[in-house]
């Protein structure tokens, strides 16, 4: 079993009277200079002059930077812009002119493991990976707890990468939680592969297929919408507190025989077959080399995937059953001042 590595655990020493630059200002670059400060850290915010970023992080009382800037008087420079402009951010601002034996952070692995940076060899590198939106990681910490997060070293020039990466947590407040010990290769590929088969991809299309499957049978649109979609919420908090033991302890009898006997037939050998070539393809680097040229082509295809999803008959029929939910637009309301910008990755 992997070892989770706690408070105790920690070395502050590792990150004493080091600057460290956060770069990129979004869902989880917010999250992580806020909490990096208010643990008592130096930390420099690198954003480009007039952007949201640089204005929001103006807001939160820092005094961004440029990239160049940031890169040049850092130790430690967290990566957390979008996957796709990593590559480029790296070869022009940070491998040019970050310090001799610094250490370059990821929250995600995915341009180290398909070898879209290639980091500079006297560099440490590391990755810190919470396992929540920046939203919550900041909350959480607001909070006196923290988010689970992962802990990866690629590279250890030092010999104290893994010291100052859970450092780094320790800052975010993941300890209080627990940090796991990965790989960047591990993190990379499960994220993928949890992401297309389950937690956007599988749900979505199997909450489409279900809404679809009761319209066509004739039933209502609106009923299938909260049977299929609005529900969901009510089991997926349930899975998240407790597993699936507190969804078995709070749903209906009749609900869980239905579970055991038919969710086996929805989700049978031939998914899981399909679930296995989607996880061959993220291993081979096959969804990795699609989407960096797709990126690259301008995005046609994603462009036109993505409007055939927002254009699907479940959303016109469930906007207008959200907008009389009161308790939605109150939620939205609450939240609305601390939102952070969205980033492209969870």
């Amino acid at each position: 079993m992997a070892r989770m590595y706690r408070e105790e655990d920690v070395r502050p020493a590792a990150l004493s009277g080091k600057t460290i630059a956060v770069v990129g200002y979004g869902s989880q670059g917010r999250a992580h200079a806020l909490n990096l400060r208010d643990s008592g850290h130096t930390v420099l915010v690198g954003a480009r002059s007039g952007g949201k970023s640089f204005d929001a992080a103006t807001r939160d009382g820092f005094t961004p930077v440029t990239t160049i800037e940031a890169a040049l008087r850092a130790d430690v420079v967290c990566v957390l812009v979008p996957d796709m402009a990593q590559p480029e951010l790296y070869r022009e601002t940070l491998a040019p002119n970050m310090k001799q034996n610094a250490t370059l952070m990821f929250a995600h692995g995915f341009n180290v493991r398909f070898q879209q940076v290639q980091p500079r060899a006297d560099l440490d590198v590391v990755m810190i990976a919470p396992k929540a939106p920046g939203q919550l990681v900041r909350r959480q910490y607001e909070e006196g707890r923290g988010v689970p997060c992962l802990v990866a070293v690629y590279q250890n020039t030092s010999g104290t990468a893994f010291d100052t990466a859970l450092a780094y947590a320790h800052g975010l407040g993941g300890t209080r939680a627990g940090v796991l010990e990965t790989t960047f290769a591990e993190e990379t590929e499960t994220d993928l592969f949890g992401e297309q088969a389950v937690l956007c991809g599988g749900v979505t299309e199997l909450i489409a297929a279900g809404w679809e499957t009761l319209v066509e049978a004739g039933y209502q649109p609106e009923v299938a919408y909260f049977e299929c979609l609005h529900e969901l919420k009510l089991i997926v908090d349930l899975i998240y507190e407790g597993g699936f033991a507190k969804m078995h302890e709070f749903v209906s009898e009749t609900a869980k025989f239905g579970d055991l006997t038919r969710g086996p037939r929805v989700v049978d050998a031939r998914v899981r077959e399909n679930m296995r070539k989607v996880l061959v393809e993220v291993q081979n680097g096959t969804f990795a080399r699609e989407w960096i040229e797709e990126d690259r082509s301008g995005r046609k295809n994603y462009k036109e995937l993505l409007q055939k999803d927002l254009e699907h008959p479940i959303e016109a029929t469930g906007r207008p059953l959200r907008a009389s939910m009161d308790w939605l637009r109150k939620d939205e309301q609450r939240s609305e001042g601390a939102r952070p910008l969205a980033t492209a990755s969870l």
